[in-house]
């Protein structure tokens, strides 16, 4: 790698095979690999057999530890940052780093790889099409009602990141701001070994976790079904036509509970409609 820049590296957020070819190639060939835990990924780049030399570069440091590694760019080096798992940056350290770097005028190149939200998104069979990711919620109760009271009205998917120690308490916060049936996935492990993903309403994975105390270890992926769209003014031509192919094998009632899922628009304008349906079939 002749041009010095810096390299985003995502790294495996349990399963090592993972990892990817450019991955592997990038890290064997930078000057020196930025890490959110020297420790950590000490133990990945031995398993790779890849031996460099290691920066700290966390959420304590990275202001310091941003200006050596533009130091060490302008004298010709590249540099890979990578988190303990993952894509950097994504509710881990890098946003100062990388800023830094572009504003200096060096290229930052992307080396795309594992993200847990996306994993989680893939298999949570919830709509993918447009999503909004939190991060973590606040760690207190008061705090974290009031910034789930604020995305309670959201129409799309919504994911947070929650950890081992909070994710009772933040379901039980859950059921009561978003109310106990609001449609939830919860991947927890993503990739490792105990891997699960729960799917139900709020309260029914509450009690999922209450029951199994394996099922609150690790590290949680949390994914919310938007709230109802407030979609009023009718029936759409595509809504139509999707209503129309749903009714041929399906009830008036699972009809318009998918269709509402799929396209937003209320239960209840679905059902009229479908309603309107069947008696013109009469007619």
């Amino acid at each position: 790698m002749n041009e010095a820049c810096l390299y985003i590296v995502s790294t495996p957020i349990g399963n090592l095979g993972d990892i990817t070819a450019r991955a592997v190639e990038v890290l064997g060939s930078v000057d020196v690999i930025a890490a959110e835990d020297t420790r950590h990924t000490a133990r990945l780049l031995n398993h790779l057999g890849i031996r460099k030399p290691l920066l700290a570069c966390h959420e304590h440091n990275e202001r310091d530890r941003s200006a050596q590694i533009v130091a060490k760019m302008a004298a010709g080096e590249s540099v890979a940052l990578v988190s303990d798992a993952g894509t950097p940056l994504i509710s881990d350290p890098g946003y100062f780093l990388v800023a830094t770097v572009r504003e200096a005028g060096y290229r930052v190149v992307p080396v795309p790889g594992a993200c847990a939200l996306i994993a989680a998104l893939s298999v949570s069979g919830l709509p993918s099409d447009r999503f909004f990711f939190e991060g973590f919620l606040p760690a207190k109760s008061v705090a974290r009602r009031k910034r789930l009271q604020a995305l309670s009205g959201f129409e799309h998917t919504w994911i947070f990141y929650e950890s081992t120690h909070r994710i009772e308490e933040a379901l039980s916060d859950m059921s009561e701001v978003l109310g106990a049936e609001r449609d939830i996935v919860i991947a927890r492990e993503l990739t490792k070994t105990f891997e699960t993903v729960l799917a139900g309403q709020v309260q029914e994975c509450l009690l999922q976790l209450r029951a199994d105390a394996n099922q609150k270890k690790g590290e949680f992926v949390v994914l919310v079904r938007g709230a109802e769209s407030s979609k009023e003014d009718g029936v759409d031509e595509s809504s139509a036509n999707l209503m129309h192919i749903l009714l041929g094998e399906l009830s008036l009632k699972q009809a318009s509970q998918l269709a509402s899922k799929i396209t937003g628009i209320k239960k209840k304008t679905l059902y009229e409609y479908g309603l309107t349906l069947k008696n013109d079939e009469r007619d």
